[in-house]
């Protein structure tokens, strides 16, 4: 390959962003290379180093960027941090990306936005390209994501500052909601912004996608997404008994109407639920929403994963298949953000010693990006990256890479 371009990415998870851009290739002639990958969550760093090679740096990014903060006594002592420190900075990168957690912002979330230590690590964004520019120079794109709650978030004051900041830097910021249901062939529905941010005028000027998403926009009717569905589901095998709902586990989801007007009115829910009647179609996808009721997700596809799958059944999404009802398994919820479990994706099965629990695994595909959507972006920046490098931009960006 002629040109590789050198990418860091800071909390990494388990790899969405770092597996898209790896896969992001034009034809043998520029790609992606990964230099590091920072995270703090210990399950999801066992996930990483099962699936990539490359240099992890684990831990809290503010106290890797700022050993001093380490206290007395902490498992990751302050000699530990100024290690990691050392690595995160000794390497140019052309590309920083960050999915920066979304809890604060979150629809789903008490949406308290910087008020939450989560928000604030937003900060540490800033202070490594800081960091790195007195090093090495400031990395050529920043590629970060988040909820699509970020924009309109406190009126749209927390997105104005975090625009305003990295435009202090000397960034041109571009930023687009996307669903990963119109851009990829996932049957899931995803909305989260992509905020693109280019050191170089010449590189911004040349990126025009989001000014042209409707080219990109991928056309599929209701049994394109039943074929795609096929791909991630396999119906022809039955899952682990611990998946399915029957009426011996879960009784107040199988409610005859007898059942339920037996029932004092004072105690009942107000609706019915049983998930025979109402998970009645096979390549669906449903939800008992708040454990009150049952709805279809009418658009084809899978509703939006949440990292709270695992915490309670009504979380995980369910399906119908030959055997009954169930719901999702980890490696399903997986495929529906394009981790190719079962083709490269592995799983870990154990950690300290205990099996891997599925609660960790739900986390961690409800926290992750689409990966299909990654690709697509990591593409379109590299024609723009090697088309610019072929008439001389190149120069203007110190930290950009040969090989």
């Amino acid at each position: 390959m002629d040109r590789i371009y050198k990418v860091g990415s800071l909390f990494a998870g388990i790899g969405g962003i770092c597996l898209g851009f790896q896969q992001a290739k034009l034809d043998g002639i520029a790609g992606y290379e990964l230099e590091w990958a920072n995270e703090i969550d210990e399950y999801a760093c066992e996930t990483y180093r099962t699936n990539f090679s490359h240099k992890l740096i684990e831990g809290d990014i503010n106290k890797v960027l700022n050993p001093e903060l380490a206290e007395e006594g902490e498992a990751r002592n302050k000699e530990y941090y100024q290690l990691m420190k050392q690595e995160i900075l000794k390497s140019k990168i052309d590309v920083l990306t960050g999915g920066f957690p979304c809890q604060a912002f979150s629809i789903a979330g008490e949406r308290r936005g910087f008020d939450d230590e989560r928000g604030n690590l937003f900060w540490s964004i800033i202070n490594l390209v800081e960091q790195l520019d007195k090093i090495h120079g400031m990395p050529r794109i920043l590629f970060l994501e988040n909820v699509k709650n970020l924009k309109s978030h406190d009126g749209g004051r927390t997105y104005k500052v975090i625009k305003s900041e990295i435009e202090k830097l000397g960034y041109i910021v571009k930023e687009h909601i996307i669903n990963t249901m119109d851009y990829s062939y996932l049957p899931q529905n995803r909305e989260r912004i992509y905020i693109i941010c280019f050191l170089n005028k010449e590189d911004a000027d040349k990126f025009t996608m989001f000014e042209d998403m409707e080219k990109f926009k991928l056309k599929q009717n209701a049994q394109d997404r039943k074929n795609e569905i096929k791909k991630i589901i396999d119906y022809t095998k039955k899952a682990d008994d611990k998946y399915y709902y029957t009426k011996e586990k879960y009784p107040h989801y199988f409610l005859s109407v007898e059942e339920y007007e037996s029932i004092p009115e004072q105690d009942r829910k107000s609706v019915r639920v049983n998930l025979d009647e109402q998970i009645d179609e096979m390549y669906q996808f449903y939800q008992v929403r708040r454990g009150m009721y049952v709805r279809k997700n009418k658009s084809d596809v899978c509703p939006t994963l949440t990292a709270n799958m695992g915490t309670g059944g009504h979380n995980v999404p369910l399906i119908r298949d030959n055997w009954g009802i169930r719901k999702l398994t980890p490696a399903e919820t997986l495929r529906l953000q394009g981790f190719p479990v079962g083709k490269g994706f592995k799983i870990p099965e154990r950690y300290k010693g205990r099996a891997f629990a599925d609660s960790y695994l739900y986390k961690q595909a409800g926290n992750a990006v689409s990966v299909p959507v990654i690709k697509l972006l990591a593409t379109e920046l590299l024609k723009v990256l090697i088309e610019n490098d072929k008439i001389g931009i190149v120069e203007k960006t110190p930290c950009s890479n040969f090989l």
